[in-house]
């Protein structure tokens, strides 16, 4: 037999083919086929999110209107701090559409669309926080923030990337940025902050603030990087692709139909908080380092030069695992989230025939 029919009725050289087995991952999960790896994808992410959702209600169960002293909030903040407050709170008026378009996408991954759900109502809370933010500073009134909102509710929010695959590696670069923007706006309310601006914006009440938010966001970003680890470790060569052109084209959500949205990226940048240096050194490296990235160059490189071989749906893809990806740390990663799951469900005493079974992928 020299050929075999692939998606829509394609023919492909079994040469080929078999060069694509021949050139999976090490290990035993090159012995799987994509679909029982994409099996394996699917009943991992149930897992994780179950272990997560116990672990964001034991430990981030905080309220945005009770938890937070806004009472003693100071309302003679500068018109930068203000404009920052407004431009958190506008970037979270399009929480309908990060959740409603996600859902769309994925709504066959139970476990994909369940943390979704929950990521959904913990961005919620961020904004009440920033709409309180408003209120009690007095940045604008209660009338002032009703126009703003419907204005920006106006308009919609779409998805940068039309596949799971790019939104899941675009999440874990959103989520560590906007991680980021907070923990500096917590320094600043510190008074801790060197820049040449904000440096009399300090405020007990804001340090709270920032950081209950940013630990939402630390946790969404281990969740999605989580994710990320479990596709370089199936489909390494795919994923490491999809990473690189997600990291070349990323931009924050919604930038381009907030109507003031140059003003507030101006301040952020004026003041260091968040620019492309901070993107670059606590964004991107971060991120790239925590994927097992380590030579950005070489990868790219690799992806230019690689043989492209066929996938299940038919499309062409590169063929080996590139320079400069570490695939050893995505299957030690993957293992400790493994590890992890196993221990969860065991705990709350799953029965044995219905734990995650995909142990016996990792090697130990």
């Amino acid at each position: 037999m020299t050929q075999v029919n692939c998606y829509k009725d394609e023919i492909v050289p079994r040469s080929l083919v078999q060069w694509y087995e021949d050139n999976l991952p090490s290990g035993p999960v090159g012995n799987y086929s994509i679909q029982e790896r994409w099996l394996c994808l699917e009943r991992c992410l149930y897992g994780l999110y179950r272990w997560y959702t116990e672990k964001s209600q034991r430990a981030r169960n905080w309220n945005p209107d009770t938890s937070i002293e806004w009472s003693k909030v100071r309302t003679d903040h500068t018109e930068e701090f203000n404009t920052i407050l407004r431009g958190f709170y506008a970037v979270e008026q399009y929480i309908p559409d990060y959740v409603s378009e996600g859902l769309k996408m994925f709504r066959q991954s139970y476990g994909r669309v369940q943390f979704h759900l929950r990521w959904g109502a913990e961005e919620e809370r961020h904004s009440d926080l920033w709409r309180n933010s408003l209120i009690f500073t007095k940045a604008m009134t209660t009338d002032e923030i009703e126009e703003y909102s419907y204005n920006l509710r106006g308009q919609q929010w779409h998805l940068p990337w039309e596949d799971p695959i790019h939104m899941f590696f675009y999440t874990v670069f959103q989520e560590r940025a906007t991680q980021i923007n907070y923990l500096n706006l917590g320094l600043v309310a510190k008074g801790n902050w060197n820049a040449s601006t904000l440096t009399t914006d300090y405020d007990p009440v804001f340090v709270d603030a920032c950081r209950f938010i940013a630990m939402d966001e630390s946790a969404h970003y281990a969740f999605f990087l989580e994710g990320c680890w479990l596709l370089m470790y199936f489909f390494p060569e795919r994923a490491t692709e999809v990473c690189v052109e997600v990291l070349r084209h990323f931009a924050m959500p919604a930038r381009h139909i907030i109507p003031d949205y140059d003003e507030f990226a101006t301040i952020l940048h004026k003041s260091a908080i968040f620019g492309m240096r901070q993107y670059s050194r606590d964004v991107a490296k971060v991120a790239l380092e925590a994927l097992g990235i380590d030579d950005l160059k070489a990868v790219e490189a690799g992806i230019r030069a690689s043989r492209r071989v066929p996938e299940v749906d038919g499309e062409m893809r590169p063929g080996a695992v590139f320079e400069g990806f570490d695939y050893e740390k995505a299957t030690k990663k993957a293992n400790m989230l493994w590890q992890k799951i196993a221990k969860y469900e065991e705990g709350i005493q799953v029965p044995e025939s219905e734990r995650t079974s995909f142990l016996k992928l990792i090697p130990s």
